[in-house]
Parts: structure tokens; C-alpha cells; sequence
């Protein structure tokens, strides 16, 4: 990843060129229109997921993405998508709920959002896991990589085949991805997901990817 002020001067032009550009979930009503897009922001509750040194929480940085990515879609895309969240608050939802919803809404797209930890603080980069090849959810997973490495210079991996409940339990139903959003044991990446510009600049990137 680049440096600090690198990335926050990215950061910025990307939200100012998007928004000149473009001039909770069960209990919703299903447009049939509209592609629907169901994001499922890792732990929560009294499991926080992986913790930074400086205590920044997993479940925190990815619930604030998620709710992000309902704004932008709202005040961007003038509600183009129907976004439905796994959870909506700081609450910890089973892996089975979270996969009844996805299979209650068969969605164009699944994607379940974490942070990763490692015990090499040098690690860096986000990844994104599928269940198995199939063509649809590799496509959009080498597309958010990509958005995420051009917008705001992540470093990115090649995807992977991960075999989560989240996915294996969603695979016959949609295109499902695991999007592992930089590493909080990095202190580089931990304190660029710290920020909370950089957060809806993060959500900002994958809706657009989709």
C-alpha cells in the first residue's frame, strides 16, 4: 500500500471524481428490477473478529463498510441496487441466518466482508476467497481486486478457494465471494482502515466494482 498522506490524497479524489461523476433486510420488499446485492459484514457481538494493536475491531470496520455502501448506493446510484445487510447493528448473527437470507433471496451477488490477522506484521494485501471456479464469482472477484489495487493502491492477491460455510451453503444460489480487506496485524493497513473516509472510500470502490 502506498503512504499515509498518499493514500489519503487517493482517497479523496476518488469521492470527489465519483460524486461529480454521478449527477434492515428481511423486513425490506424485494424489487424485482433491481440487481440485488446481499452484504454480510463479518462477527459481531461479543465476537469482534481480529483486533489491531491499537485496538481497532474487526466487526466495527466492516459493519461501518457495509452501511457505507447503502448510503452511496442511495445518494449515488439513486437506490440503483437493492442492498440487504446480514446484520444491521453491532449483533452477533449465526453463519446459518446469514445463509437462510441469501438463500430466502437467491441475489445477484453475495459477498461476506472480514479483515484479516497474521502473525507477520509485514503481510499485507486484501484477498478474496470463492467456494470452488465458478466463472461468475471469479469474474467479480478479479474485478473488485482489480478496482481496489487502480482506485486506491491496495495491494491485492489472487483469489482463492476457501471452504467457509458462507460460501459453501450460498454457492448453489449466487455468485459468492469472501472479501478479506487488508490485514489489521499490518500497521499500515490497520490504520489506513482506522479512517473513516477511508472506509466509505473502501465501500465506495467495491460498489462501484459490482
Amino acid at each position: 500500500m502506498e503512504n499515509h498522506e498518499s493514500m489519503k490524497t487517493t482517497t479523496y479524489l476518488l469521492i470527489c471524481l465519483l460524486i461529480l461523476g454521478n449527477n434492515n433486510a428481511i423486513g425490506q420488499t424485494l424489487k424485482a428490477e433491481r440487481k440485488v446485492i446481499v452484504l454480510d459484514a463479518g462477527h459481531g457481538g461479543i465476537d469482534s473478529g481480529t483486533v489491531s494493536r491499537n485496538g481497532l475491531q474487526e466487526k466495527d470496520v466492516v459493519l461501518d463498510i457495509v452501511r457505507q455502501m447503502k448510503v452511496w448506493n442511495r445518494i449515488l446510484f439513486e437506490s440503483k441496487y437493492d442492498i440487504y445487510l446480514t446484520r444491521r447493528k453491532d449483533t452477533l448473527i449465526s453463519l446459518t441466518d446469514r445463509t437462510k437470507l441469501v438463500k430466502h433471496l437467491k441475489p445477484d451477488v453475495f459477498i461476506s466482508l472480514h479483515c484479516n490477522h497474521i502473525n507477520d506484521s509485514n503481510i499485507q494485501g486484501a484477498e478474496i476467497y470463492t467456494y470452488d471456479s465458478n466463472e461468475l464469482s471469479l469474474l467479480y472477484a478479479k474485478t473488485i481486486l482489480n478496482k481496489l489495487n487502480q482506485d486506491l493502491g491496495f495491494k491485492t492477491r489472487k483469489p482463492r478457494k476457501g471452504n467457509f460455510q458462507v460460501l459453501r451453503e450460498t454457492k448453489e444460489h449466487c455468485p459468492a465471494l469472501l472479501l478479506e480487506l487488508g490485514y489489521l496485524s499490518n500497521s499500515s493497513e490497520s490504520h489506513y482502515l482506522n479512517g473513516s473516509q477511508n472506509r466509505k472510500a473502501l465501500a465506495l470502490s467495491i460498489l462501484m466494482s459490482i
